[in-house]
C-alpha cells in the first residue's frame, strides 16, 4: 500500500467515528496542540478554541508562530467539532474524547474528491516540536541562501526553486520564513532541538512541513541545512540551505513584462455575471492596480488583506483596484460564491473578475500582452494614460517582516508617483 493510499484508508477509518449522537462531554476553551499525519511525520500547528455568542459555536484561531489566522465560525454538535474554512473548501473534523480530539482535515480537490488527512489535536499543550524545551546546540537566526529541489516520484529529481530563509530563534524556538520568486511560505514555526530543525505551518489551505539536519562547521565554512520539505499529505521535496547575509532573490519586476507593441487590457464578469473592462469610464483618467490572484491562494489572501483596507482609505485620491480571480473552475456558478465569500470576508470594495482557471499557462493566454503569468499573486500597476509602469511577481506578506514592510513602503511610493505625473 502507498503512502497516499495509506493516509487515505486510515482518515477513512476514523470518518464513521464522527458521529452527532448526544454526549455529556463539554469542549474546553483555551489552547490546543493539533497535528496532522502525513508521509513526512507528524505536522503540528496550534488552534485557539472560545466560545461565541451561540450556544455550541465556537471562534477559532489556527496559531503559526505570530499569527493568529481566523478559521470560519466552528460547531460543537453531539461529540463533534467542525472548524470550516470555506474560502478554501476544507474543515477540520474531530471527535472530542475528555482532552483529546480525533479525526480528519477533509479538504475538496476537483468536483465530489475529497483530501482526507489524520486530524488530532490535544487541550493544554502549546509547544509546537520540542516537549521538553532543551537546549539547542546552535542559533539558526539569519538569511539562508536556500535550494528546493522537487521529487519525483521515481526518486529522480524535478525543477528547481531558489528560495532565501529568514529565521528568528529564541532559545529553541524559532519562526520565520522562506521567500521565493514568486511568493513566501507564510508563518513558520518550530524548533531546534540538537542538531535538527522542525518547522510547520497549516492555514487551512496548505499544509507544510520543514526538516533539516546542521552540516559541520569548519574553519572558513558557513552554517548548513540540508533536509525535506513536506507539503500536505505526500508531496516532498529536498533542500539545502548556506548561512548567507546577502542572500537574496531576482528581481521580482523583472519576471513577467508587456510584450513590445501589445497594449495590456481585460473584460471578465464579476460574480453577480456583470462584465468589467479596463476600458470602463471608472479607470479612465486614474491609476488602476490589477490583482491577478485567486481564492484558493494564501499569498493572494495576504496580498488580498492589505489591498483591501488600502483601497478602502485611498479610493478617493484617484486610484482604482482591480481583482483578476483564475480559479479552479471557470463556470460561474461554481467559482462566483467563491468570490462572494472572499469579498464578503474581506470586506472587498473593488470588482473582482472571474478571469479563468488556476493554471499559469491558462492566465497567460487570457491575458495575451503579458509575456506570461509567473505566478498568484502578480500585481500589475497602470498609470493614468492606460500604460502598464510595473509588474511585481509574488507577494512578500507580513510572515516576511521587514520585507512586507519594504514592500508596502515601496507600493505606496509607486502610487504617489504615479498619481503625481
Amino acid at each position: 500500500m502507498t503512502v497516499r493510499n495509506f493516509l487515505f484508508a486510515a482518515a477513512l477509518l476514523i470518518l464513521p467515528l464522527l458521529s452527532h449522537a448526544q454526549s455529556s462531554q463539554s469542549l474546553k476553551p483555551g489552547i490546543w496542540r493539533a497535528v496532522l499525519q502525513t508521509s513526512g511525520g507528524e505536522l503540528p500547528f496550534g488552534l485557539d478554541i472560545k466560545p461565541a455568542l451561540q450556544p455550541g459555536h465556537y471562534t477559532v484561531f489556527a496559531l503559526n508562530g505570530t499569527e493568529r489566522l481566523a478559521m470560519d465560525e466552528a460547531t460543537f454538535k453531539g461529540d463533534s467539532l467542525h472548524i470550516p474554512m470555506s474560502l478554501f473548501e476544507s474543515e477540520l473534523v474531530g471527535k472530542l474524547d475528555g482532552d483529546r480530539l480525533t479525526g480528519v482535515w477533509r479538504k475538496r480537490r476537483t468536483n465530489l474528491t475529497y483530501q482526507l488527512v489524520p486530524f488530532s489535536a490535544r487541550f493544554g499543550q502549546s509547544f509546537r516540536f520540542n516537549a521538553s524545551g532543551a537546549a539547542p546546540s546552535a542559533n539558526l537566526s539569519g538569511k539562508w541562501q536556500t535550494l528546493f529541489r522537487e521529487k519525483r516520484g521515481d526518486g529522480t529529481s524535478g525543477d528547481t526553486t531558489l528560495a532565501v530563509g529568514v529565521f528568528e530563534q529564541k532559545r529553541a524556538v524559532v519562526t520565520g520564513t522562506f521567500l521565493t520568486p514568486t511568493g513566501d511560505y507564510r508563518y513558520l514555526a518550530g524548533d531546534v532541538a540538537g542538531d535538527s530543525l522542525f518547522l510547520s505551518c497549516f492555514d487551512g489551505n496548505h499544509a507544510f512541513l520543514f526538516k533539516a539536519k546542521m552540516g559541520t562547521v569548519t574553519a572558513g565554512s558557513a552554517k548548513s541545512l540540508t533536509g525535506v520539505f513536506h507539503s500536505g499529505p505526500v508531496y516532498r521535496e529536498t533542500w539545502t540551505a548556506q548561512l548567507n547575509p546577502n542572500a537574496a532573490l531576482p528581481d521580482p519586476a523583472k519576471l513577467t513584462f508587456v510584450k513590445p507593441g501589445q497594449t495590456f487590457t481585460f473584460a471578465f464578469p464579476d460574480a453577480t455575471g456583470k462584465t468589467v473592462s479596463l476600458s470602463d469610464p471608472q479607470f479612465k483618467g486614474k491609476v488602476t492596480v490589477i490583482q491577478i490572484m485567486g481564492s484558493w491562494c494564501p499569498n493572494c489572501m495576504d496580498e488580498t488583506r492589505f489591498m483591501a483596507p488600502w483601497y478602502a482609505k485611498n479610493k478617493g485620491r484617484g486610484v482604482e483596484v482591480v481583482g483578476l480571480a483564475f480559479e479552479k473552475s471557470a463556470s460561474m456558478a461554481e467559482s462566483g460564491p467563491k468570490l462572494q465569500r472572499m469579498i464578503d470576508r474581506f470586506k472587498i470594495q473593488y470588482p473582482v473578475l472571474l478571469a479563468g482557471t488556476n493554471d499559469k499557462a491558462e492566465a497567460a493566454k487570457a491575458l495575451p500582452a503579458l509575456s506570461r503569468v509567473a505566478a498568484f499573486p502578480t500585481t500589475i500597476f497602470v498609470d493614468k494614460k492606460g500604460t502598464v509602469r510595473h509588474i511585481h511577481t509574488g507577494f512578500s506578506g507580513p510572515g516576511t517582516g521587514v520585507y512586507y514592510d519594504q514592500y508596502v513602503s515601496e507600493f505606496n511610493a509607486l502610487i504617489d508617483k504615479l498619481l503625481g505625473e
